[in-house]
């Protein structure tokens, strides 16, 4: 049988990551209001919780809008006679009024604009004294302080929003919360007396004050039925989910390893570019005092050469001035300047 594809709206098991604890987590908890009773799960996916909730309910309907993941559960749990799928929107259940003991719906809300139509269907398959166990986001806690955007998700909500929702419909109503860590845990609204188990929640800074209730649940359960008494027959609990591999603090490690190897990785890179950057820096001065060197030659050649031009014009003139004196020389060699002689002492010639 082909496997589901994962692909961030449907959650498949097997998906890595802290989803499988908060998605599995949340199906061992409804199963507390399910033992023997008919129970429906709507937007049912894979059918994996739907499976579970069949292991102490009478009969579970699983329902899912999409006709692959429907027949893909079909294939996987076939072998379950107390189990049912069938292909319908979460809007238009195919179930008559008044069927169902339980009803399930985990991440469903925030995926559809039609969000009390989708009520209105749960409420009318539920019996007088039936339970709707249901969930969604905390949109304060799961986008607004994250900065996070879930693009699957029409419309999160607030938690007066879901109140006003459920309230107009199923009045009696209990709250839950949800926050994953290395473990999950789904704990009532308020405080959580000793009977109940104990929730102490602290923190670092200072460990020595603490509370009994789960502050800023990134989830919110809601547990609603227009019977106080369902309400009441089971008492509020506190649900831990404990991973017996110990997922997500073996990967909190791996990626705290991580962490440190590129740090170290950095701060080896930082030496790295810290001596490159010296070793620039002395090339750079090498090269200043060669640039100044080489200025300083070259105005050493500049002046040597304009006194070599100097010179040469000197030797210029004292080579005319040589000329001169040969031309008389061999003037004066010649026998005509010497019968001339008398008369250029007379001053009658030159």
């Amino acid at each position: 049988m082909s496997e589901l594809p994962f692909t961030g709206e449907r959650f498949v098991p097997g998906a890595k990551g802290e989803i499988w604890v908060e998605h599995w987590h949340r199906y061992h908890f409804a199963s507390r209001w399910c033992a023997g009773k008919r129970v429906l799960d709507v937007a049912c996916g894979e059918g994996y919780g739907t499976a579970l909730l069949a292991r102490q309910a009478a009969h579970v309907t699983g329902v899912d809008i999409s006709a692959g993941a429907i027949a893909h559960a079909r294939g996987r749990y076939a072998s379950l006679a107390n189990v049912e799928f069938m292909e319908a929107s979460c809007t238009a259940l195919p179930l008559a009024d008044a069927c169902v003991d339980v009803a399930v719906s985990f991440e469903t809300i925030e995926h559809i604009a039609a969000q009390a139509e989708f009520i209105d269907e749960l409420a009318r398959v539920l019996k007088p004294g039936g339970v709707l166990v249901l969930s969604c986001p905390n949109k304060l806690e799961y986008s607004d302080r994250r900065g996070f955007t879930n693009e699957f998700h029409v419309k999160e909500l607030y938690r007066d929003e879901l109140a006003s929702l459920i309230a107009s419909r199923l009045p009696e109503v209990a709250w839950y919360g949800q926050r994953p860590s290395f473990f999950s845990v789904i704990a009532p609204e308020g405080a959580v007396s000793r009977a109940e188990g104990e929730l102490v929640e602290t923190g670092e800074a200072d460990a020595s004050e603490a509370t009994h209730a789960l502050s800023r649940p990134l989830y919110f359960l809601v547990v609603a039925s227009r019977s106080a008494a369902s309400i009441a027959s089971l008492p509020p609990a506190l649900s831990v989910l404990a991973d017996r591999d110990d997922w997500v603090h073996r990967d909190y490690e791996k990626v705290m390893r991580m962490l440190e190897e590129s740090a170290a990785r950095g701060a080896h890179l930082d030496a790295q570019l810290a001596d490159r950057e010296r070793a620039i820096s002395a090339l750079q001065a090498e090269v200043r005092a060669a640039d100044a060197s080489r200025s300083e030659a070259e105005a050493k050649l500049v002046q040597g050469v304009a006194a070599l031009h100097a010179r040469e014009a000197e030797l210029a003139v004292r080579n005319i001035s040589l000329a001169d004196k040969d031309r008389e020389l061999l003037r004066r060699r010649s026998w005509r300047w010497w019968l001339k002689l008398p008369l250029i002492r007379l001053g009658l010639l030159k």
